[in-house]
């Protein structure tokens, strides 16, 4: 106890309220005693009896001897009060429409039941009245919300029997060709939906929520356990496929010894890894790794060769080029013995400076050459047609069996004119003319 606490004066005592005596008595004609205060509904005698007024009738609903009459009447007041305000506040929520029609008619009912012959003074029989209106409104709404409720479960039961045949299908389906990934996250969805409608939708009856309850659930048992079946297989199928690509990798590392000489074995491992099979995401990308790494330092031997060959080409690129400078003129050259004489020995020349890296400036020097290689032989092809001995005999008997058959034509010509026949003339004229023609072609 502080120190304010102790110094501070004692209280005066409360004063007891008064003492109300309650007693039932029936409702009938009295005579009571002249009432010492008197209102509309309740009035109050001068030995403290207080009585409310009913139709034509008074009824005694207590006593209250330690007060005045009006603290009396005051008293039973509050009472009244406090049961028309319980039919108030139950006529606003009635109106608000947000309580359940049957539980505010239960309430109502148990409010009625101590309304009736209450120990309050006021308009009871107004009361009750209200009362007994809202009680057969609420009647009347309850009947619509039970109808309701009855739809809302037939409907519960039709959207809860659907994701039972969607789980039911799903479980019919070829199980050995499901696509587990997205069978299964429909299936997580549908038990989703499912525990939605339980905590969300309308109580269904009980017998009806276990049957499909249970066909949803063996449904769900039957995917599970060929879901646990597909991957306990597929777990036995990667690890044989595991132990197949570990060897093939063991077999590809031990191929470093031979540097690029062991890229043609390492390319028909390289077939084998793709008919191994898959060992699952994770563990291929590691193995595939390893695998990679190993053929890396062959094929990484191979191109240290051909970057040293290419620096060992530069001086070998610089001397075919010179030589390709010397080579021009060989196209120019009118003799043509000299021409292939130079070729010759430009020939032999290139190919002593021997190959060049990278391949492609190989080729394109190459080419150079070969257009000047080409333009010599292509004079020479020329000469041989025109001075083949075998050639110019045939061209010589051709030639004179055209002399012979022009001789001939010419002859036949000047008859044809001697006659006067022009179509003679005319066909002799045209078949001398060809003759002429192809004995120029052929002389050249």
């Amino acid at each position: 106890m502080t120190a304010d606490a102790e110094n501070t004066p004692p209280s005066p005592p409360v004063p007891a309220p008064p003492t109300v005596a309650l007693r039932k008595v029936q409702t009938a004609p009295v005579a009571p005693a002249e009432p010492a205060v008197a209102e509309d509904w309740g009035r109050v005698d001068d030995n403290g009896v207080v009585s409310v007024r009913e139709g034509d009738q008074w009824r005694v609903v207590g006593e209250y001897p330690d007060g005045t009459p009006a603290e009396a009447l005051a008293y039973f007041e509050r009472k009244y009060a406090d049961l028309a305000g319980e039919v108030a506040l139950l006529e606003a929520r009635h109106r608000g429409g947000g309580a359940s029609a049957a539980d505010l008619r239960s309430t109502a009912a148990a409010v009625r039941e101590r309304t009736v012959d209450a120990a309050a003074v006021g308009d009871l029989q107004g009361l009750v009245a209200r009362l007994d209106a809202l009680t057969s409104a609420l009647e009347q709404d309850a009947a619509a919300e039970t109808a309701a409720a009855r739809e809302a479960v037939d409907a519960a039961i039709a959207e809860r029997t659907a994701l039972v045949e969607r789980v039911e299908a799903l479980a019919a389906q070829d199980l050995g060709s499901v696509q587990w990934k997205q069978t299964t996250a429909e299936l997580g969805e549908l038990f989703t939906q499912w525990q939605g409608q339980q905590q969300n939708g309308p109580r269904l009856p009980k017998s009806v929520a276990q049957k499909l309850w249970k066909r949803f659930r063996d449904a769900r048992a039957t995917l599970d356990r060929a879901r646990r079946d597909f991957y306990a297989d597929l777990d036995e199928v990667h690890k044989a496929a595991r132990a197949r690509k570990t060897t093939l990798i063991e077999r590809a590392e031990a191929l470093a010894a031979r540097g690029e000489d062991g890229i043609g074995a390492y390319r028909d491992l390289l077939d084998a890894w793709k008919s191994a099979g898959r060992a699952g995401k994770k563990a291929d990308d590691s193995l595939w790794a390893r695998f990679k790494a190993a053929g890396d330092v062959l094929y990484g031997a191979r191109a240290d060769r051909e970057s040293a060959e290419v620096e060992a080409s530069r001086e070998k690129i610089d001397a075919k080029r010179a030589l390709l400078a010397e080579a021009a003129p060989i196209v120019d050259e009118p003799d043509l013995a000299k021409a292939r004489a130079a070729l010759t020995a430009l020939q032999r020349r290139w190919d002593e400076i021997g190959r060049i890296f990278p391949r492609d400036k190989e080729r394109a020097l190459d080419d150079d050459l070969r257009k000047i290689e080409q333009n010599v032989r292509g004079r020479e092809d020329a000469d041989w047609k025109q001075n083949n001995p075998e050639t110019k005999a045939r061209a010589g008997d051709m030639a004179r069996q055209l002399t012979d058959a022009i001789a001939k034509l010419e002859q036949e010509l000047a008859a044809a004119e001697a006659s006067g026949d022009q179509r003679a003339i005319a066909a002799a004229a045209e078949a001398l003319q060809a003759r002429q023609a192809w004995l120029k072609a052929v002389s050249g």
